[in-house]
């Protein structure tokens, strides 16, 4: 089986804030994609408080559509992904025209690629809607760059469902297996074809950085090396 990480010397923490200064200047944006229940939100909060980065977090708590589209697909998913593009797309202005390094928890691109397509394949979004989000998502990515580092998080479903079950949202407990796997798929494929930039990817099922501080090390071992070959290039 290919090991989740080479081996790398992880540096104490001192030494990142040395150079912390540095990173700041350099690189401002760092963004976790993955599917439902991968652990987005928990890597972001530990990288962050390492990394002294600022948390954006995927807006959900909020959401207006969450649970209208969870209980009625075809009728609010068109709804649902516009209010995300609109979140993120006003995330990412305000990342790109700031002036600290943020770690942004989802990207925009899953709306594009994978939610919003997997939505229209399963007929729970009409091609007349889909057209009208494509044009629309297409004007908005003219508008900003992509992430300094993009952190891809993959990971089986029998490990999303496990993850998804112990959180306990309400709003997510009628998402199907099926539905998980299909999200996977477009994950990947977008994943194998991503040239934007920069890119980590994380085997969830093997490396469990919210519960296992050695793992945690191996994350941001990773990272750090990933944002200094940035810098030097």
């Amino acid at each position: 089986m290919e090991q989740p990480f080479k081996k790398t010397l992880f540096l104490p923490k001192f030494t990142i804030k040395r150079i912390q200064t540095l990173y700041n200047k350099n690189i401002k944006h760092v963004a976790i994609a993955g599917n439902i229940g991968a652990g987005k939100t928990t890597l972001a909060e530990k990288l962050g408080r390492h990394f002294d980065w600022k948390v954006m977090y995927e807006d959900v708590e909020h959401n207006p559509y969450l649970q209208d589209f969870y209980e009625n697909m075809p009728r609010w998913s068109f709804n649902l992904q516009v209010y995300f593009l609109n979140s993120r797309f006003n995330q990412v202005k305000q990342i790109q025209e700031g002036k600290v390094t943020i770690i942004q928890d989802r990207t925009i691109y899953e709306d594009a690629y994978i939610f919003a397509p997997n939505l229209y394949e399963m007929g729970l979004m009409s091609e007349r809607d889909f057209q009208n989000y494509i044009s629309l998502f297409k004007t908005v990515d003219s508008f900003f760059r992509p992430p300094d580092l993009l952190i891809y998080l993959r990971a089986s479903i029998e490990t999303l469902v496990s993850q998804i079950q112990k959180r306990g949202r309400e709003y997510e407990e009628n998402i199907r297996i099926d539905y998980l796997g299909r999200l996977n798929k477009y994950y990947e494929n977008w994943i194998t074809n991503y040239n934007n930039g920069n890119l980590l990817i994380i085997d969830v099922d093997n490396i469990n950085f919210a519960d296992n501080p050695a793992h945690l090390e191996q994350v941001i071992a990773q990272v750090q090396e990933n944002l200094e070959n940035i810098l030097v290039t």
